[in-house]
């Protein structure tokens, strides 16, 4: 069962607890755009093991994930983190979609995919059983009969020439409508969005594993990336299950 341990009060837990999440994600933005990420990470800093991330996870993770997706707008993830993790064309249970429905929000929150290369085959379940056309997020330097192929399954949209302008993704969303923007990743997403600081909330599940090798950090960037420097959170909730821990920081208001 997973518990509240900060704030320490009111105790929560249980369905309480996953209102209390609920209620806290639909509350943002209070303005403007809000961009969220999730991930998972073992104690000695993997983001995955043999690759995938949902082998830090377990029941009580997923279903925290699932609360997340929930209240999103658009659901915003990387192509490599699309292929990795197998991802399909549903991502919410018929319960979450009648959540969504009875709150005023479409049934289903589109998913758009970030891919310089488009390096994705339009035969994916991620784009044939999607129940809202999907939109990938690409270069004007992507080749050109990808960007063709890919435009029969999804909105294709540029954001950047060589490398992703995040401002201009951000933009494009919010003229869509779509201001709760949540993350599942990858690490190299990440650590583009931290590179030009339009990380507003970061969830963190700490994984009880110590892994080794040679997995990547949560947050990544690619090679000749300049540096954006330390950037300030603050703690906004622990939650516990187990050995596990659910870490939620929000980016200090102001700021």
């Amino acid at each position: 069962m997973i518990e509240r341990i900060f704030p320490a009060a009111p105790a929560l837990s249980g369905t309480a607890l996953d209102e209390e999440l609920l209620r806290e994600n639909f509350s943002r933005p209070a303005g403007g755009t809000w961009v969220s990420f999730n991930f998972v990470s073992s104690i000695d800093g993997a983001a995955t093991v043999e690759g995938r991330s949902g082998k830090l996870g377990n029941a009580d993770d997923q279903h925290l994930f699932q609360l997340m997706r929930r209240t999103a707008d658009v659901i915003l993830v990387g192509a490599q983190t699309v292929r990795a993790e197998g991802y399909g064309g549903e991502l919410l249970s018929a319960g979450a979609q009648q959540w969504r429905k009875d709150h005023g929000l479409p049934a289903h929150p589109p998913l758009a995919i970030v891919s310089g290369s488009l390096n994705l085959d339009p035969a994916l379940e991620v784009f044939t059983g999607a129940p809202v056309r999907p939109l990938v997020f690409t270069l004007a330097s992507a080749p050109a009969d990808r960007r063709e192929a890919l435009g029969e399954v999804a909105d294709v949209v540029l954001a950047g020439a060589d490398t992703l302008d995040v401002d201009a993704l951000v933009g494009e969303l919010a003229h869509r409508g779509m201001h709760r923007i949540h993350s599942e990743g990858g690490p190299t997403l990440l650590g583009t969005f931290q590179t030009a600081r339009r990380v507003d909330e970061l969830s963190v599940t700490v994984s009880p594993l110590l892994v080794g090798g040679l997995s990547k950090r949560i947050a990544d960037v690619r090679p000749g990336t300049a540096p954006a420097g330390p950037q300030d959170m603050e703690l906004a909730h622990i939650l516990k299950s187990g050995s596990m821990l659910f870490l939620r920081y929000l980016r200090p208001a102001g700021r």
